[in-house]
């Protein structure tokens, strides 16, 4: 088995793809207000319908007893589900002091105006003796609509409180976060790092998860994709952190190491405080609208003015529209001075720029007749400018759409073998320096390359989502290229660290998923070019369909719910710092060829290969790898147990007792795994994977406790031998004396 990723695996602390969210059992606090506010939205929905039927009911002066019935109970409906917001609300009330007053007066509203309801539907309080013998309701209408409003009022009252505390909650997450890396900037000794680096694992899991809920309940897409962005730095560069801010420990005086811890920092920084800006609705200063720079956005709203132009001929004066129309050419030029456009493309682009100013001022001169003269003749020639200038528009969007994605596609199959990466690898192990310049300047244009195109793209984005996803992936081309040079840096300069080796190791993966992550980006904008912005894809680490497989039916995995993707992320992320820690703990060993330190690598390097397939990345791309993965990780468990239980037998009885009673936990869940592994898939693959996962975590979480354990059992171990030793020599010199 190969050697884990080791720090890599801290990834789980930070999503991504991003996905990033299961938060540790003491995050109980925050799950129950999650699922607070939630209550309080789905209880929002049943009222809102039951206050239209009561208000919206046939005003008729008669009513059949049936009909007298089913608005009773339409009026009892809407008092229950009043009672259950009210108690919801109240629960959010005593958990948030500052906001209690205002929220139980909202929730005293909301109750009053339920009862005020649920009297006037009471069939009970009707007069049925009426002079022309007729049994009326609703004789005061205006009681209900009134009561109606007021529930409304208060209910939404609540949930604007709610949203800020869930805000609060955001903001005081980051601000621990933020605290906490400050310590870790200044930590000096590597035992400091290692406890301070999981408390800041525990806040990021909780920090992950706020801003998850938070992107998921979100309906602007555009702020949807913003988060997105921000919360997939934050886990790519929380996996980075913990091997930089190791490699400056193990090489205090390394000025490149240094660098590269920096721009982890200084990057994640950056993304928390982009997240607090998404949520708080806030935007930092100097920050553009990014429209404003895509071409695409502004042909569209080009060609919405002059079709305007067909039932108004002064929509708009004609300076505005040339003006329009030479701002988005004069954005083509971001492909005309490309040095990786084609000779061919760019000349083209500039053929159709030249023919849109020709058809625009012709478009001018067929208006200014119309607007004298109400001729079919000039009616129909107008018609035809429009459609003429809209066509050589169209045409512009196809070249530069094309120009773009034949570059991406071109580039990325150019680099899909990763040549330079691997002699950076290859030339730091070697310590040529000579080499590593000629091989950083390479790096360096390939990172050039890659932004261009990344701004390209850009243009022909389509959507602002996927606008933002190439700005995103832009500035971690930028960064990470960078920050892999200072890696490679470092190594060339240490050789024979093995920390400065994962360290570039981990910036280089970062860097081949990025690279990944722009193929999936092209394939989004050529399906919302080509109007299949619909579709959705698969989840990609599950079954793939086979050809001449007879149990193909029996594999074709279960639709994913976006429920049960979140869940299994979480889970994945949580799984993903276990992982963390035990190579933590691992570190501490000084003995590296220990069989327990062997076994437990080999199970924290598996466990990591199951937190990227959760992200849809890494070497298990279906769920049949995922099984064969975790049959092997079972039986490592057992080998481990098995070591540890040998291990034992040096101790005295207290101690043997105390260890033997963590191996009783493991040994179970070990065949536990073993008997999920062989159970039948049934259509059930997502209930499949999220068992596994959580018994994987379950025996990470026992091999962190059974790891910490054996250290310091050994090293107590190890100074009662040192002692007895000192004793037993000076017996004998007291003997020869």
């Amino acid at each position: 088995m190969a050697a884990s990723p080791g720090p890599a695996g801290v990834a789980g602390a930070a999503g991504a793809g991003a996905v990033y969210g299961s938060g540790p059992s003491g995050f109980a606090l925050d799950s129950g207000l999650e699922i607070k506010t939630r209550s309080v939205e789905q209880t929002l929905l049943p009222l809102v319908s039951q206050i239209t039927t009561l208000i919206n009911h046939k005003d008729k002066t008669k009513k059949s007893d049936k009909t007298l019935q089913a608005i009773q109970r339409v009026g009892q409906a809407v008092n229950l589900a009043v009672g259950r917001f009210v108690k919801v609300g109240e629960a959010i009330a005593n958990e948030n002091w500052d906001l209690k007053e205002e929220i139980n007066i909202a929730c005293i509203e909301a109750k009053q105006a339920g009862e005020t309801i649920a009297a006037l539907t009471d069939i009970t309080n009707l007069n049925h003796a009426e002079s022309d013998g007729q049994i009326t309701i609703f004789t005061d209408k205006t009681g209900v609509i009134k009561a109606a409003r007021l529930l409304l009022s208060s209910v939404t009252k609540v949930l604007l409180l709610a949203d800020r505390v869930v805000i609060k909650q955001i903001i005081t997450s980051r601000n621990k976060v933020l605290a906490t890396m400050e310590r870790l900037e200044k930590v000096t000794s590597f035992q400091e790092f290692v406890q301070i680096f999981s408390q800041f694992g525990n806040e990021m899991v909780e920090f992950a998860h706020l801003s998850g809920d938070r992107q998921n309940d979100l309906k602007d897409e555009k702020k949807k994709a913003k988060m997105a962005a921000a919360r997939a730095v934050l886990e790519k560069c929380t996996m980075m952190l913990l091997t930089a801010s190791k490699t400056c420990l193990r090489h205090p005086n390394c000025e490149s190491a240094h660098k590269n811890k920096e721009g982890v920092f200084v990057r994640m920084k950056v993304a928390l405080d982009k997240v607090i800006e998404i949520v708080t609705d806030c935007k930092s200063n100097g920050e553009t609208d990014i429209s404003s720079i895509n071409i695409f956005t502004g042909i569209k709203e080009f060609k919405i003015n002059i079709e305007a132009l067909r039932e108004n001929l002064y929509f708009q004066s004609k300076e505005n529209l040339s003006m329009t129309l030479e701002v988005i050419l004069e954005r083509t030029e971001d492909f005309t001075d490309s040095a990786y456009t084609s000779h061919e493309h760019r000349e083209r682009i500039l053929e159709l720029s030249t023919q849109a100013r020709m058809e625009l001022q012709q478009l001018v001169s067929v208006w200014i007749q119309a607007q004298s003269k109400k001729t079919k003749s000039i009616a129909e020639e107008l018609e035809l400018s429009i459609l003429k200038i809209s066509h050589s528009l169209n045409e512009l969007k196809k070249e530069l759409h094309s120009t773009a994605t034949q570059l991406a596609a071109d580039l990325l199959k150019y680099h899909a073998d990763h040549v330079v990466l691997k002699a950076l690898k290859l030339t730091g192990v070697e310590g040529n320096l000579e080499a590593l310049g000629v091989y950083a300047c390479k790096l360096s244009e390939q990172k050039e390359q890659l932004v261009e195109t990344c701004r390209l793209l850009r243009h022909v984005s389509g959507t602002e989502p996927l606008e933002i996803t190439c700005i995103h992936a832009e500035e971690t081309f930028q960064v990470t290229g960078q920050q892999i040079i200072s890696a490679a840096e470092t190594l060339t300069l240490h050789p024979s660290s093995k920390i400065a080796k994962e360290n570039l190791d981990v910036f280089c993966e970062a860097w081949e998923s990025q690279i990944s992550d722009m193929s999936t980006l092209l394939r989004e904008i050529n399906d919302v070019f080509e109007g299949r912005r619909g579709e959705k894809y698969g989840y990609l680490s599950l079954p793939k369909p086979m050809k001449n497989n007879a149990s193909l039916r029996s594999l074709k995995p279960d639709k994913p719910d976006p429920e049960e993707q979140a869940k299994i992320a979480k889970l994945g992320l949580k799984l993903g710092l276990l992982t963390s820690d035990a190579d933590c703990e691992i570190e501490k060993w000084e003995d590296q060829e220990n069989e327990i330190v062997q076994y437990g690598r080999n199970m924290s390097s598996m466990a990591y290969s199951l937190y990227l397939f959760t992200r849809g990345e890494g070497p298990l791309k279906t769920s049949q790898d995922l099984i064969r993965q975790l049959e092997v990780f079972a039986s490592e468990g057992l080998k481990l147990t098995s070591s540890v239980q040998a291990f034992s037998k040096q101790l005295k009885d207290d101690d043997k007792l105390m260890l033997l009673l963590e191996i009783n936990k493991l040994i179970p869940l070990c065949h536990q795994l073993q008997t999920i592994t062989k159970s039948s898939l049934q259509n059930k693959v997502f209930l499949k994977v999220d068992k596994c996962i959580t018994k994987t975590r379950s025996m990470m979480a026992l091999l962190v406790q059974l790891l910490s354990l054996c250290y310091k059992l050994l090293k107590k171990l190890q100074m009662e031998n040192n002692r007895w030793v000192s004793v037993t020599n000076k017996d004998t010199m007291d003997g020869k004396t």
